[in-house]
């Protein structure tokens, strides 16, 4: 089958000077300027791979001890890492954020204070964790995105940070159990609780271009924390990649991990929840789904596997059961942790997938689409079919190649785009 090589046109707002802006935010910050000579900030840091995490962290921590104060490295990150205090730091390890790096010590602990219950009729418990809870201040920061599970006027970001974040897996646990049709509702209720009882004093907002580079990086104080975060996400929203057509007869992914999306695979992306109750995207349609490899960085928490159809024992052999698992359990959406059919290499996997659209389809007019994960999807390869439907269809893009869909001796693909 021949392939092509091409390039996809996002939007590409970038900020350049990154450093300047953190401090900036930092330094005129009136919750960080209230606080006293010497106290004690934690700078929470969660699980996902921000392009210019490490940067933004220590340039925190730098106008924060310009301040005359102490940062400290908080993992926040509820069950992720195995749900241990070891594992957060690993999982922070492999995304580039260790002592020496980012200039300020890390202080990693599942144990979590109750700080209180939510007001109404159904009150909710609110966890947070003991070392930020008992920081002079707080600093929450993270990516502004849409969620993998649930639509509302805050998804993933700095609520979702405070809620589930820095409510370890106690938090999590139960925010997930209560259902994902509640969770915006939840997620918004809880954070605005501990905004009211913990010293969260300023939340830093970073915003991705479609390039997943940094477009923006923004400073949210506590009065004005869900009605900014609300604006922040529809902007954001309006930045994300996407695929180049809705309908697609074979979507093959070298590569998912928690280093790309919460979910291994971003639902977003390729049109799946997999949600038990909830009922799948109208668009893109995703007729079958192979997904290759188990990024290292992800240490083995293949959570979203089920997402796929069909996969590699090159990547089943990767998973880590325990931290698959608890991710999986405390999100509640077992679906997704389900493994789909295993072959021994790619080309039987991809095989068996062209073979399931049934005999009457043939490979020449197959849609197909190869991306490297569901986070960088600026080049890809598609099919002849998938290239004329971009052209019709006005698709901006640019035509960097020709290739094929060959496989090396071991069975494995021999042209990926997979960053190295």
């Amino acid at each position: 089958m021949d392939l092509f090589e091409v390039r996809l046109s996002f939007p590409s707002e970038r900020l350049s000077e990154i450093e300047d802006t953190v401090q900036r935010i930092v330094t005129n910050s009136l919750g960080i300027r209230s606080l006293p000579e010497n106290a004690t900030v934690a700078i929470t840091a969660g699980s996902r791979g921000i392009t210019d995490f490490p940067l933004i962290v220590r340039a925190i921590a730098s106008a924060l001890r310009n301040l005359s104060l102490h940062p400290f490295v908080v993992p926040a990150m509820g069950s992720h890492g195995g749900a241990t205090a070891e594992g957060q730091v690993d999982v922070l390890r492999h995304l580039g954020i260790t002592e020496q790096s980012v200039g300020a010590p890390i202080l990693s602990s599942m144990d979590v204070k109750l700080l209180g219950y939510t007001p109404g009729p159904s009150p909710f418990p609110v966890y947070m964790d003991q070392h930020a809870c008992s920081a002079d201040g707080i600093i929450v920061v993270n990516r502004i995105k849409a969620h993998t599970a649930f639509r509302g006027s805050v998804e993933s970001g700095l609520s979702k940070m405070i809620a589930i974040g820095l409510g370890k897996i106690t938090g999590a646990s139960f925010i997930h159990g209560a259902g994902v049709q509640d969770m915006a509702i939840n997620i918004e209720a809880v954070s605005k609780y501990a905004l009211e009882h913990a010293p969260v004093a300023l939340g830093i907002a970073i915003l991705e271009n479609g390039y997943d580079e940094t477009a923006d990086i923004v400073g949210v104080e506590p009065n004005e924390w869900h009605s900014k975060e609300s604006r922040l996400l529809t902007r954001s929203k309006t930045m994300m990649p996407r695929l180049p057509i809705d309908d697609i007869d074979l979507l093959v992914v070298e590569q998912m991990g928690k280093t790309f999306s919460g979910s291994g695979m971003d639902p977003n992306i390729i049109g799946r929840w997999r949600i038990a109750g909830m009922p799948e995207p109208a668009a893109p349609k995703v007729k079958r789904l192979v997904v290759l490899d188990l990024a290292n960085s992800s240490g083995g928490n293949a959570q979203g596997i089920g997402l796929a159809d069909f996969t590699t024992k090159a990547l089943t052999q990767k998973i880590n059961s325990t931290a698959t698992y608890t991710s999986t359990i405390t999100s509640t959406f077992l679906q997704r942790a389900m493994l789909p059919m295993t072959f021994d290499n790619e080309k039987e996997a991809i095989e068996a997938a062209l073979r399931s659209l049934g005999p009457e389809r043939e490979p020449s007019k197959v849609s197909l689409v190869q991306i490297p994960n569901t986070l960088h999807l600026e080049k890809m390869f598609v099919s002849a079919s998938v290239l004329e439907t971009m052209k019709r269809q006005k698709v901006p893009f640019e035509l960097i190649g020709t290739s094929s869909l060959t496989f090396d001796a071991s069975g494995c693909i021999v042209s990926k785009i997979t960053r190295s």
